[in-house]
């Protein structure tokens, strides 16, 4: 099976950056499977920066919804970068879908990858608590979502200022927590 790897962080932690590099020095042709959607100008140039960053070398999958679907289509054919889950979970909720089974279903495919997977996700929940219902709800989701794939992942890293800082695997048994 290919392993799985979780990296999480703070905004311009240098998450992506990190498994950009990771993903590119496996064998064969580097995938990014790109979550995000570009509603405004600022988005689009963000979507852009990385594609250039990243080179023609890349194959790149654009499904804002269906990362399970994106994973088992792309199987097979090289390590894949999921960029990221905060936006896929941020999609999810805007379509009003069910993020929880979602969540769940991805946990279970992933220790049946044939291929490697890199996920970046945020970690949303070092800060204040959000003053209105709506971003505590995704704060919340975020934390659950994270949880659930950090759960199903072979190894866990925290970036913090560029840097991956190994959480995953450790000597704590997370059921002794």
């Amino acid at each position: 099976m290919g392993k799985s790897i979780l990296i999480t962080g703070g905004a311009r932690s240098g998450k992506s950056r990190i498994a950009e590099g990771w993903v590119a020095k496996a064998p064969g042709k580097p995938i990014y499977i790109a979550t995000g959607q570009a509603f405004d100008a600022e988005m689009a140039r963000r979507i852009k920066d990385h594609q250039d960053r990243r080179g023609p070398e890349w194959t790149t999958v654009a499904e804002p919804l269906d990362l399970l679907g994106a994973l088992e289509r792309t199987d097979g054919m090289g390590a894949r970068l999921v960029d990221c889950l905060t936006l896929w979970l941020s999609n999810l909720m805007h379509e009003k879908a069910d993020w929880q089974d979602a969540a769940r279903h991805l946990a279970m495919a992933l220790p049946r990858q044939q291929s490697p997977v890199v996920i970046v996700t945020n970690e949303v929940g070092g800060g204040i608590v959000p003053e209105n219902a709506l971003a505590r709800a995704f704060r919340d989701a975020q934390g659950h979502l994270n949880q659930t794939v950090a759960a199903a992942v072979d190894e866990v890293y925290l970036a913090v200022a560029g840097y991956p800082m190994k959480v995953k695997p450790n000597a704590v048994d997370p059921n002794l927590v």
